[in-house]
């Protein structure tokens, strides 16, 4: 469409429409029935009557064309202008660490971090506790499609180092959701877990090390602990010794915050430009 001009108006063949009008004012002149070729008669003694009549329909299909055009305008503005003002959507992506496990839902770090942005970003908490990166895989393409996420936050793994699942599996897993997100032009930030001394050093080298080598290969930012910090501190996890408590959860947005907030910064910088582009 060129500015201001809807491409309706573009298509209408004018010459043909001035054509007609003549031919209508010839058969006019002609005193011509009227009645048999499907027109109202005019009144005679008012030729401006005459003039109305046979403009009357492309009158009316111009009127048609100017409301669906400002329509259209409206439409595309206002759209714009939304997605302008809502920021980037943040999906998280994980198990019972982001989904609140043993507090209340508002003392979770993802709400924390809601909290936060202030409204400058919309955040999606997809986390449910006990969730592998098996089942998260199965569960991300309906979710990323439905929330189309500016930045993925991806916190996956942890139950499948306390199984004992093969971390070459797990490490497939993840990079499946890491590529699907890379596919919607969606950034991702990769926030690894440890796992407890207990498991052998073989098996825990090999489970962090997913994550490293992940970072690396699809070159993607990287939060190497999640609890770090917070982990060997009693007083700041639960009874069970896995889930941190509520007073951690602050700890816990402080440890995703330097690696979320630049790409926080690079979308809000991109949804500026976009805006003063349009």
């Amino acid at each position: 469409m060129k500015r201001g001009i809807p491409v309706a108006w573009q298509k209408l063949d004018w010459q043909k429409l001035f054509r007609q009008k003549l031919f209508r004012q010839k058969l006019f002149r002609k005193k011509l029935s009227f009645q048999k070729m499907g027109f109202q008669k005019p009144s005679f003694q008012k030729p401006s009557h005459l003039k109305l009549c046979y403009l009357k329909p492309y009158h009316q299909k111009l009127n048609r064309m100017v409301t669906g055009g400002v329509l259209a305008l409206v439409v595309t503005f206002g759209t714009s202008s939304i997605n302008a003002d809502q920021g980037p959507t943040l999906l998280v992506m994980g198990d019972s660490l982001s989904a609140a496990y043993g507090i209340e839902q508002e003392e979770g770090w993802v709400t924390l971090l809601e909290e936060r942005l202030e409204g400058q970003a919309t955040v999606v908490n997809a986390s449910i506790s006990g969730e592998t990166t098996s089942g998260g895989a199965q569960r991300f393409t309906d979710i990323i499609g439905q929330r189309q996420p500016d930045i993925v936050l991806l916190e996956l793994g942890g139950n499948d180092g306390l199984r004992g699942l093969d971390p070459n599996q797990m490490r497939a897993n993840l990079a499946r959701m890491i590529e699907q997100s890379q596919e919607v032009d969606a950034d991702v930030l990769l926030l690894g877990i440890d796992i407890p001394p207990n498991y052998g050093q073989a098996y825990r080298d090999a489970f962090t090390g997913v994550f490293h080598s992940l970072a690396d290969e699809y070159d993607i930012s990287l939060v190497p602990f999640l609890l770090e910090g917070i982990a060997l501190n009693r007083q700041l996890m639960q009874s069970d010794g896995i889930h941190p408590t509520a007073e951690a959860q602050p700890i816990i947005l402080d440890n995703v915050w330097p690696a979320l907030e630049p790409l926080l910064s690079e979308h809000t910088q991109k949804g500026a430009v976009q805006a003063n582009a349009e």
